[in-house]
């Protein structure tokens, strides 16, 4: 899965040379006036080009505006979606990679979740922030900083492992009950339940029941909210944003999923508080554990922290293995190549995974990476531009919101052989079709400081269970069609995933 340091220092070089070459030649930018993009109009900006019935873009399809866009303006392009606040969205990894070299500053700013932040510091009994993915400035370095302590480091992840093994020998035995004999109506709803599970085991050291032969109510409150909220969360952030002024209908929709996920997260905080259940020696903390035995954070942090855990985390992973199961299922070729790696590191179902084990597992990390770069977590990332920079030859002033497409991107031609293609192969390190990849295209977590906090966790979650079922089962794809993705706060699958698994025998 590393890149290629070659890559990344002919990359560096690349990049120093193009800022010398700006000092001697003297800065022959355009203005960012000049910049082009769809035409803006008075107070609806480009809102109108948006418009469900004659308008040429979709707020759920980000990545077919971005293809557009870039075939008909270039590698930069302007718009006002909403009048006054300009977006400039980036198609070049060399601007992205400026972006994350010159463009982020200290502490990286974004302008998103807006609605959730809202909510937030209107409830200072619940809340002392907005949280970690709408605040900025010192407060949200302070939170990251104490959060990502529990998850940033590999050991901590590593101690993981064994407890979603467990879950995931749960989730075999609840594949055969429902998705053997006839193909899944919607495998979503099993992979929401696993993912779930997971969650609740690391986050609050509790299982939350998605895997029983009747799933609790609990369980599908959580999934419930999480959805309706991530699905919120974009509309309220872009157009005229009403709900600043008076509650619209989609703010109350927010509202009341993200009071559901307040809820549960308080119980359990309170739960944990309270020392409800107590730990053996040598026994790993639970995330949540971690956070109330943390001298910086205080329990409005943590409970916030927690409905993140909740809000973020239920949706990324299974959308993610979503689409890593469907590419699995209709390249059969990839996903014998999977089976052959599961069934020499797992040879019997009796073997858990490792950490050795997963070390080792560089197929199923290929397969991960290739669906994450044709099905990233979500289109691009979102920054402030906190320095003037020069992108595509414009000159952007600071205060800019910049958004990456680096879903569209990974999909040209020029950066990628046979780009709509799932070969994994082309990250396997000395392989025939590895590729020389620019170290800013693919970045389906994100990147820098502000780059998803669980990212380890969660492809370490989703390697395993890639594993288990490559080693168990074989799938096929019954959907009426391909795949593609809805752009929601995270990419979800735009149709049921219809998979049945077929039993293979040892």
């Amino acid at each position: 899965m590393q890149l290629n340091l070659k890559v990344q220092g002919a990359t560096h070089c690349r990049f120093l040379r193009s800022i010398v070459r700006q000092l001697c030649d003297g800065d022959t930018s355009r203005p960012f006036q000049e910049m082009p993009g769809p035409r803006s109009l008075p107070v609806v900006g480009t809102l109108y080009k948006y418009l469900p019935v004659f308008g040429e873009y979709q707020f759920d399809r980000l990545h077919w505006n971005g293809a557009k866009k870039l075939a008909k303006y270039g590698a930069a392009v302007r718009e006002e979606i909403v009048k006054g606040t300009s977006i400039v969205w980036l198609f070049d990894p060399n601007d992205i990679e400026t972006l994350f070299r010159h463009g982020e500053g200290k502490h990286p700013q974004r302008l998103s979740h807006l609605a959730l932040q809202h909510f937030r510091l209107t409830r200072p009994a619940i809340y002392n922030t907005g949280g970690l993915l709408p605040t900025n400035g010192p407060d949200w370095a302070r939170l990251r900083t104490t959060f990502q302590r529990a998850l940033s480091k590999p050991q901590s992840v590593q101690n993981y492992v064994p407890k979603s093994d467990e879950v995931a020998n749960d989730f075999l035995r609840l594949i055969e009950k429902r998705a053997t004999a006839a193909p899944a109506e919607n495998f979503l709803n099993e992979l929401s339940r696993v993912t779930l599970e997971l969650i609740g085991l690391v986050t609050f050291d509790e299982r939350m029941g998605g895997l029983s032969e009747r799933s609790s109510p609990m369980c599908d409150k959580i999934l419930e909210a999480a959805f309706t909220a991530n699905s919120c969360i974009l509309g309220t952030d872009n157009g005229l944003r009403l709900w600043q002024k008076f509650k619209t209908p989609l703010y109350k929709k927010l509202e009341q999923a993200l009071l559901q996920l307040e809820k549960v997260a308080i119980e359990f905080v309170e739960k944990k508080a309270a020392g409800a259940r107590d730990k053996a020696d040598g026994q790993p903390l639970s995330l949540l554990e971690q956070y109330l035995a943390s001298p910086d954070l205080d329990r409005k942090d943590v409970i916030g922290m927690m409905v993140d855990m909740l809000l973020g985390g239920a949706d990324t992973t299974t959308y993610s293995s979503s689409f890593a199961l469907y590419h699995l299922a209709v390249n059969p070729d990839k996903q014998l190549r999977l089976q052959e790696e599961a069934r020499s590191l797992l040879p019997t179902p009796e073997v858990g995974v490792t950490t050795q084990i997963l070390s080792g597992a560089a197929y199923t990390k290929a397969v991960l990476k290739e669906s994450l770069r044709l099905n990233p977590v979500s289109v691009g990332v979102g920054r402030i531009l906190q320095h003037d920079a020069v992108f595509s030859g414009f000159k952007v002033p600071k205060g800019t919101v910049i958004v990456t497409q680096n879903q569209v991107t990974c999909r040209q031609s020029r950066y990628f052989e046979n780009p709509n293609e799932f070969l994994p192969e082309r990250w396997i390190r000395g392989h025939a079709l590895m590729q020389n990849v620019h170290p800013y295209l693919s970045l389906p977590f994100g990147h820098g400081p502000r780059a998803c906090i669980a990212k380890r966790l969660a492809e370490q979650n989703i390697q395993i269970l890639l594993l288990k079922i490559a080693r168990e089962f074989h799938i096929t794809w019954h959907g009426d069609g391909a795949l593609d993705c809805k752009s929601l706060l995270i990419n979800k699958p735009d149709k049921p995933l219809r998979l049945q698994f077929h039993k293979l025998k040892d």
